[in-house]
């Protein structure tokens, strides 16, 4: 049995977290929720329990076995290490260890080899990047990827449980004939889409479009992979899509590329031509697996292949992901 913080328990991600341990059985014996001064004397729900949150403090982290981080780069880069130094294996959800070349950036259906030479500290994936590889990752196996262009479709989700709040807010008012107002991104969310909100940086990408290239690299062990990444916020309460022109070092058919998809752990192959179903964030909600289709060649590259995904943003993209490397560490 093992004993658990989390930290950011209040959160999105930490409800989510919640959640999957108690339907995967995460052997807890345990359980420390830990948050800011403003949720402290509230409670979580864990496995029939009321769970009293506790501010973050040093000493929490006392006989803790597994911190799951969630509560942004600046808190993981204060309390990860006061963690790890206790004794507590840490697996942190935000960027701030991500890019560390001594820190494995990790999706266990895709690179589980790299836990192998953790030093106390695993980070969890960008939610884009961790469904991104889980589909790439069975093309690399059949043929080296040489180059991808990436448009993503990134749910309100990704920017914490007040913009999902806030769309549902200004739907309501769109459709009722009340001014729409933005509270918490810097634009209307409601029957629009923009760039994503994170800042633009020297190179002309936005740090979201960056983080996907470097982070994909980094899983897929490519550091030299060619990459373009145009990341856009779309009316969707959770799930991110994208659409992915993937080009390889050899031409494979869409047959082959579906086989190989359908054989891999984490992937749903939703590709019926006949019926136009294919992947939806509305049936990507929710569930674990990342849904992948429209595979196709590309009729202006012989070597190429148009897929889209669809993954859960919460789970995939940030909580399942980060309790399965813990499954993964437990296990060895």
């Amino acid at each position: 049995m093992v004993n658990v913080a989390i930290v950011g328990a209040t959160g999105a991600v930490g409800a989510e977290l919640l959640s999957v341990l108690d339907k995967r059985r995460f052997p807890v014996e345990r359980l420390v929720a830990l948050a800011s001064a403003r949720s402290a004397g509230t409670t979580v729900s864990f496995r029939g329990a009321e769970v009293p949150v506790e501010v973050l403090a040093p000493e929490r982290f006392a006989g803790i076995d597994v911190a799951f981080f969630s509560a942004g780069a600046t808190r993981s880069r204060e309390f990860a290490p006061v963690a790890k130094a206790q004794g507590a294996l840490v697996v942190d959800n935000s960027s701030a260890f991500r890019m560390d070349p001594d820190v494995p950036l990790v999706v266990p259906e895709v690179n589980s080899g790299a836990l192998a030479g953790h030093h106390g500290i695993i980070a969890n994936p960008n939610c884009v990047a961790a469904i991104l590889t889980v589909a790439l990752a069975p093309l690399e196996r059949l043929a080296p990827i040489r180059r991808l262009v990436v448009a993503t479709y990134q749910s309100a989700s990704g920017a914490g449980a007040r913009a999902m709040e806030d769309l549902q807010v200004q739907t309501r008012d769109f459709l009722e004939g009340r001014p729409v107002v933005a509270r918490v991104l810097k634009h209307p969310f409601a029957f629009n889409l923009f760039s994503h909100d994170s800042a633009i940086e020297d190179n002309g990408y936005n740090g979201e479009e960056n983080k996907v290239g470097n982070e994909v690299r980094k899983i897929l062990g490519r550091p030299d992979l060619g990459i373009s990444v145009t990341c856009v916020r779309v009316p969707i309460l959770r799930a991110h899509s994208a659409a992915i022109n993937v080009e390889l070092e050899r031409p494979v058919t869409p047959e082959e590329a579906r086989a190989a998809l359908a054989a891999s752990a984490g992937v749903k192959v939703v590709d019926d031509r006949e019926h136009n179903h294919f992947p939806m964030p509305i049936e990507a909600s929710g569930a674990d697996d990342v849904l992948v289709g429209r595979i196709r060649v590309d009729p202006s590259h012989p070597n190429a292949l148009n897929i889209f995904v669809s993954g859960d943003q919460l789970l995939k993209g940030a909580a399942l992901n980060a309790v399965q490397i813990a499954e993964a560490l437990i296990n060895r």
